[in-house]
């Protein structure tokens, strides 16, 4: 039996938004009639004010924890004209281009709008991978900057906030009668539940970038293999490394910090023992049945990234599709 065809991620991301939104509008609702709208007037103003400033700021505080240098095209000249030629097949405006001391192999982009995306490699990751991996990694961070998705996740993350902030007034509230229990209750339950939608929104995401840098000419296996490398590096790291950058994790290409538990069943993947996931090798994986354990699943649901074996499962699907046109020079 073939597999199944995957729900379409902007399907699914619409169906998160509504949920999202649905959640919200009944419990603001129960809330008010249990407190009238004032209750709500102060969360609001503190998760508006400090989750604006946070992205307002974010680039200078990403730069800094990260350990970033912006690098010019005669310090590194075949990244910036990977960069552009990517940029300019995903029409957005060309970024900044960096270099990151943190010894993780991995690769992040930010910003607050298009016009200020930056793309950042770290020097492990320019080691690691050959060119056409490097490419795959690198689209995947434009798709980031072209589908706004550090945007898309931070006013997404308004909303749990503001209910955090509501659990914390229904806990303080005094005197008989008062509603405070019933907000702290719906307050606390609505903001988990929102939490994990808003990470569930995030692993979408993630798949989508690898989807649409598949789009842009880089053909699935390379992705894989980048992927594949990029967990195998980490899952070297000793701890006190990977803890440098727990609180970023978020903004990497894959989460390092789940990497010794995935590299084994990566390593299943690698065939030929290669060190790299070839086509023949995705074909396989389509071919048949990915195992995913229950404890992994959890993992995987308290995550911003999906379980890097699903993601490599996605991207096997993309070749069966034939879903991407590889660029010259890379073509046959």
């Amino acid at each position: 039996m073939p597999p199944k065809r995957p729900i379409d991620l902007s399907v699914k991301m619409l169906l998160v938004v509504g949920v999202f939104f649905a959640l919200v509008w009944a419990a603001t609702m129960a809330i008010v009639q249990a407190a009238g709208g004032d209750v709500l007037g102060l969360p609001i103003a503190i998760t508006v004010v400090f989750v604006g400033l946070q992205y307002l700021l974010s680039p200078a505080i990403v730069g800094w924890t990260m350990r970033v240098r912006y690098v010019s095209p005669d310090e590194e000249p075949r990244l910036h004209e990977l960069v552009r030629e990517l940029a300019e097949a995903a029409r957005i405006p060309m970024p900044r281009v960096g270099i990151s001391e943190l010894e993780i192999p991995n690769a992040f982009a930010f910003g607050r709008w298009r016009s200020d995306g930056r793309v950042v490699v770290t020097r492990p990751l320019l080691g690691l991978l050959d060119e056409r991996e490097l490419r795959a990694v690198l689209g995947h961070e434009i798709i980031h900057l072209r589908n706004r998705d550090v945007a898309v996740i931070t006013f997404l993350s308004l909303l749990p906030n503001i209910f955090y902030y509501l659990f914390r007034i229904g806990i303080r509230m005094r005197g008989r009668n008062n509603p405070g229990p019933l907000i702290a209750l719906v307050s606390i339950l609505v903001y988990f539940a929102l939490q994990l939608l808003v990470l569930y929104a995030s692993r979408i995401r993630e798949y989508a970038a690898d989807e649409g840098s598949v789009k842009l000419g880089n053909p699935p296996h390379w992705m894989a293999s980048a992927l594949y490398k990029l967990v195998y590096g980490a899952a070297r790291l000793p701890p006190e490394e990977l803890k440098a950058a727990a609180g970023f994790k978020a903004f990497f290409a894959s989460d390092p910090s789940r990497a010794q538990g995935e590299v084994r069943s990566l390593a299943e993947l690698d065939l030929d023992r290669s060190g790299t996931i070839d086509p023949a090798e995705l074909d396989a994986l389509h071919k048949g049945r990915v195992r995913v354990s229950a404890g992994a699943r959890i993992v995987e649901a308290l995550g911003t990234h999906p379980n890097m074996l699903r993601r490599v499962q996605r991207l096997a699907q993309l070749q069966a599709q034939g879903a991407f046109r590889v660029q010259a020079p890379y073509a046959p």
